[in-house]
């Protein structure tokens, strides 16, 4: 049934986009020293990334998953260097410079909006989760059908645009408890965050390669 369908969706983007990484920490940082307006149109590019995940795990697009797997390391280099770059940038950041450009009416949503979603699709691994998501539910394309199945797509996107529209709008009251100093430590401390979770990401991908060959090598 398309409820039934839809409820299961919604329940997957709400699961998915619970643990906080470095786009949560982003649109965090939007929301404060921006608006609300920024770090939930930030979100929505995550939302649409991950529906993109998803619609690769649900109906087991082999081409894309063989994509992925062929050139994971370099994704997940490439990945970690765009983290790297965003949290620098942060670091850097003045937030008086922030809210002038905000109140002028320069900040970019779409900016905001394209910046997130690239950075999420050079995250692959997101599509596990989703498909370990899907086996809980017991959701498989077999199962579900194609017309289920889009269905199930569309409530994963209203999943995941319903936990960053709830993130920001409830960081956005503590808009106004944040002086520009404290606006300036939150720059220095989640760009510093961001830049660590890029690193990391980067070194994984090297000890993978350092795993692989060792595996090789005690054939």
């Amino acid at each position: 049934m398309w409820i039934a369908a839809l409820i299961k969706g919604i329940l997957v983007g709400l699961l998915a986009s619970i643990p906080l990484g470095p786009i949560g920490i982003m649109c965090i940082q939007r929301t404060l020293c921006n608006s609300h307006r920024s770090g939930f149109v930030s979100g929505l590019g995550a939302a649409t990334a991950d529906t993109i995940f998803a619609i690769v795990a649900l109906f087991s697009l082999s081409i894309v998953m063989s994509f992925i797997e062929n050139n994971l390391v370099f994704i997940k280099v490439l990945g970690g260097i765009a983290v790297i770059v965003v949290g620098m940038t942060i670091f850097l950041k003045n937030p008086v410079v922030q809210i002038k450009r905000n109140r002028a009416g320069k900040t970019s949503l779409w900016s905001n909006y394209i910046s997130v979603f690239l950075i999420t699709l050079t995250n692959p691994a997101f599509i596990l989760m989703f498909v370990a998501l899907f086996a809980a539910f017991g959701v498989s394309y077999e199962v579900v059908g194609y017309c289920d199945g889009i269905i199930m797509i569309l409530g994963v996107f209203c999943g995941t645009s319903l936990w960053w529209f709830l993130l920001t709008f409830s960081i956005s009251f503590l808009r106004k408890k944040f002086r520009p100093r404290h606006l300036l430590w939150m720059n220095r401390i989640s760009g510093a965050i961001i830049v660590v979770l890029g690193a990391i990401a980067i070194l994984s991908a090297f000890i993978h390669i350092s795993l692989s060959v060792d595996g090789l090598l005690q054939k």
